[in-house]
């Protein structure tokens, strides 16, 4: 009958709770949390996962999102969206650029410098990173894309209060050693590891990493990390028992690297290199040593021969 309601008086927050867990869309949850108060706080419980893009201050969006969700587990930000970039110095065409009056340049780099701060608010900092932490203190993935103004300092903070990540994702990030070791001294669930373009990291990082949380790590990305060389595949050889999937990348590994992973991750299920220093030698011990391997993708690779391609003992 009408004003009278026959669900909230008889059903458990439980069953209600179940119910919405059941929605396979976004759409239908938003529906659901407009029914009344109730649904809409207990609508709030039931989202595990939140996506922020470039928007304007995501800082203060993420600081938002946990005051409303608090039972958050995978946390996506990604600021290699379209963003309209701010006008820079062109020269006109037949134009003398020394022709330009003082007043007018003074105005024109006034006017830069504003707006380079500006678009700093359009970018993850540190202080956005702690609200993370803080906030979603379950936190179970995090992938941070191009967050470029993210530093060791926000990564300390992750890794000290997300105590069950399984998996980071720094790509294009310029998180240093110092970040990357606390994720390994605290985080020993991580299963899942990108550092592709992390520019800030070299071998300590990594190495420290992978001596404290090792042998969890399933699944390794590295590519355009001029720092990272065969140090840290020998660390990762030797602690990372568990590691079934490899990315690399990089100009600056060589057959040593390789050589150690082979030897030392003899579950190894995913292979994929474009490493133009690597040899033969590297090939075939894992042929020899990864017979579990079940996918082999070779790029630009320079110094490979039909020796090394049969690989023994892995395909049979």
């Amino acid at each position: 009958m009408r004003g009278h309601d026959r669900i909230n008086t008889a059903l458990p927050d439980e069953l209600i709770l179940e119910i919405l867990n059941r929605l396979d869309s976004k759409s239908s949850r938003d529906a659901s949390s407009l029914v009344c108060k109730r649904w809409l706080g207990l609508e709030k419980l039931t989202r595990d996962t939140i996506r922020v893009g470039a928007s304007n201050n995501p800082d203060s969006v993420i600081k938002l999102l946990a005051r409303r969700f608090v039972n958050i587990k995978k946390v996506y930000i990604d600021e290699h969206l379209s963003i309209p970039v701010p006008g820079q110095f062109r020269r006109r065409h037949g134009g003398d650029p020394s022709a330009l009056s003082y007043s007018k340049l003074r105005h024109r780099t006034e006017k830069r410098v504003s707006e380079e701060v500006e678009m700093d608010s359009y970018c993850l900092s540190d202080a956005g990173l702690t609200a993370v932490s803080e906030g979603f203190t379950e936190l179970e993935k995090l992938s941070l894309i191009w967050c470029s103004n993210v530093t060791s300092a926000g990564l300390k903070s992750i890794a000290e209060k997300c105590r069950f990540l399984r998996s980071l994702d720094l790509q294009g990030c310029y998180a240093g050693d110092q970040g990357l070791a606390a994720v390994g001294e605290c985080c020993k669930q991580l299963e899942d590891l990108n550092l592709r373009f992390c520019e800030g990291l070299s071998d300590t990082g990594l190495t420290e990493l992978a001596i404290h949380c090792g042998s969890s790590l399933k699944s390794l990305g590295v590519a355009a990390c001029a720092k990272i060389t065969d140090v840290s595949l020998e660390a990762v050889g030797s602690h990372c028992i568990s590691l079934e999937t490899l990315s690399l990348d990089s100009e600056f590994i060589n057959n040593k690297g390789v050589l150690a992973v082979a030897k030392g991750c003899p579950l190894l299920k995913v292979l994929k290199l474009q490493c133009i220093n690597v040899t033969d030698e590297a090939l075939e011990a894992v042929g020899i040593f990864c017979s579990a391997l079940e996918l082999l993708a070779l790029y630009s690779f320079q110094r490979f021969t039909d020796k090394s391609v049969i690989l023994p003992g892995c395909f049979y």
